[in-house]
């Protein structure tokens, strides 16, 4: 793609942010790999990330939330900024390398800033680099402090894993997954005020990104996990990632083991080779648990927040996520 902003060095560009349309998805999707792949020296920066899907079923889950920016008519960079009811955080938002340090990535969270204000976010956040000053500084200047690391954890599925029991939100009818969604959003509201991922559910089901394993005991949903497999979602056509999982605070060891398993046992089924899920490490109990579980820290970055306190990111929440 040909993406010649005709600005010399040391010009200031005058930057249009709109509104990411449909047509406007492969360009988003060109300067996100290159920019990911250049900053982080890959070989082909244009073809980072592989077969992974960070834009168009992001997209697709919620057009209103996508804006991009325009230098010269052409497509700078874009920002995707996600609703969890009482929290919700930015990401990816990214910039062509040839148009870094001029501004965009400012002007791109100016929508950001109106979708936060819009739904009385109470806690806002971001995925960055740990070791990058400046992406740390950028957002210092809208109000986010760094905090604990976010680990991005893997593990090679093990051929011999026990079977466990779950159900597949994919099999319910539509009046069980509606009380199936009220149960979710029951058990994440438990972990934090007005927490609720109701969007990631209905995104993987209706796009048919994945599945949605549920853990019951005794009649009563123990935990569940938001799952992305195959080429072309946020996963690959090899692993299985968990987006978002959740256990009951009661007995929430027991219960986030269960969920653990049934993740596994169900990415055995899939003959998927790997397993990979974010784990916030404020989150002792449930990081200790995983790494019980031979998971492995491939790369890690820092949350970001605002206001400055922990919101969900507590020792005694058994959650997974992942903020990219």
């Amino acid at each position: 793609m040909d993406f010649n902003y005709n600005i010399s060095n040391d010009t200031i560009p005058a930057i249009l942010v709109r509104a990411l349309e449909e047509n406007d998805l492969a360009q988003a999707d060109h300067i996100m790999r290159l920019a990911f792949g250049t900053y982080l020296g890959a070989p082909e920066p244009a073809k980072f990330f592989g077969e992974t899907d960070y834009i168009y079923s992001r997209f697709k889950a919620n057009p209103k939330n996508a804006f991009c920016a325009e230098v010269n008519s052409l497509i700078a960079g874009s920002v995707f900024v996600t609703n969890w009811g009482s929290a919700g955080f930015v990401g990816p938002l990214t910039v062509h390398p040839s148009l870094w340090d001029k501004g965009v990535a400012k002007k791109l969270m100016e929508p950001v800033e109106n979708c936060f204000d819009q739904w009385n976010t109470r806690i806002a956040g971001l995925f960055t680099f740990s070791a990058s000053a400046k992406h740390v500084a950028l957002y210092r200047k809208f109000g986010f402090w760094p905090q604990y690391l976010m680990a991005i954890m893997s593990k090679p599925v093990q051929e011999d894993v026990e079977n466990a029991d779950y159900l597949k939100f994919s099999e319910l009818g539509k009046h069980e997954k509606e009380n199936m969604i009220a149960l979710c959003k029951e058990l994440t509201d438990s972990l934090y005020d007005g927490l609720d991922v109701t969007g990631e559910i209905l995104s993987v089901d209706e796009q048919h990104l994945g599945e949605i394993i549920l853990v019951v005991d005794k009649s009563k949903l123990a935990g569940f996990a938001v799952c992305h497999y195959g080429a072309h979602t946020e996963a690959s056509s090899a692993s299985l990632y968990i987006k978002f999982g959740a256990a009951d605070a009661v007995k929430g060891k027991k219960n986030f083991e269960m969920l653990l398993l049934a993740c596994e046992s169900f990415a055995s089924a899939k003959k998927l080779s790997k397993i990979v899920a974010g784990v916030n490490t404020a989150r002792h109990k449930a990081y200790v648990q995983m790494l019980g579980h031979n998971f492995k820290t491939g790369t890690q970055g820092v949350i970001m927040q605002r206001p400055n306190k922990k919101g969900y990111n507590r020792k005694n929440n058994f959650i997974i996520d992942d903020w990219r």
